[in-house]
């Protein structure tokens, strides 16, 4: 398995993980396996006090590597149980979780986005969750906790991306700011994390996940039943041939 992220911790605690998977940042299926492996061994170190997701390239992450599931349908499997790890590492880390994102933000990098605590975006960051055209489901219950009900399902249902400067409007996002300053700014936010009490700050955090409306795995696992429904459909199959030599799908 190629190199898919790389990490860090400096001395103050703060944890870094790089994507960086060119083109697209989209991993296969050992890929989000070993991203979740590592995100949950940082914060079962008492060393950490928290951690900053971010990524190198074109942008944060464009979900599973779509090419891996057209030539070997099987796995669709390993990779739901790959991306549930991993949203599942974020969302009940015991440590606060900071991502930074630019560029595309789609599929998995969706549910990377909403597992986290606090979300910092680059003025050119999109988000999009395109599952309907991939052929495949999932991601929606991280979509509601960065979007409305109503707005959710109008991504989901056209996969329509929406910008940053839109994005804002809805909360989720801390900050919006230029590509250039986006990892100064986690790792400011991150340093003032970090020099609270890490006993109280992983109290916090349990607290935090426990005052939640409903929950988040479930309701993901749910969805995820609903891919490989989806999975067993041709239509499912055209969506990723078409995707993979670029042209529209026919139905």
């Amino acid at each position: 398995m190629s190199q898919q992220f790389h990490c860090s911790t400096d001395t103050d605690g703060i944890a870094e993980i790089v994507i960086d998977k060119p083109p697209v940042n989209a991993l296969d299926s050992e890929g989000w396996l070993a991203l979740a492996a590592s995100i949950r061994a940082m914060g079962s170190d008492l060393k950490t006090r928290v951690i900053v997701i971010r990524a190198e390239g074109r942008g944060f992450c464009a979900g599973v590597d779509i090419k891996e599931l057209d030539g070997h349908q099987e796995l669709i499997v390993k990779v739901n149980a790959g991306n549930y790890a991993t949203f599942e590492a974020v969302h009940r880390n015991p440590v606060p979780v900071i991502v930074a994102v630019h560029g595309f933000v789609l599929g998995g990098g969706i549910g990377i986005t909403g597992a986290a605590d606090i979300v910092v975006a680059s003025e050119c960051a999109t988000f999009a969750l395109p599952e309907v055209d991939r052929g495949a489901m999932g991601g929606a219950a991280h979509l509601q906790r960065l979007f409305p009900v109503q707005k959710v399902r109008q991504m989901f249902f056209t996969g329509e991306k929406v910008g940053a400067p839109e994005a804002y409007r809805y909360g989720f996002i801390e900050r919006v700011v230029p590509r250039e300053q986006l990892r100064d700014t986690a790792m400011a936010i991150a340093r003032k994390i970090a020099a609270k009490s890490p006993a109280m700050i992983r109290i916090a955090k349990e607290a935090l996940n426990g005052i939640e409306d409903g929950n988040l795995e479930a309701k993901y696992r749910w969805e995820q039943g609903f891919t490989l429904q989806a999975y067993m459909s041709p239509d499912s199959a055209e969506t990723r041939r078409a995707f993979v030599e670029k042209r529209d799908a026919k139905f």
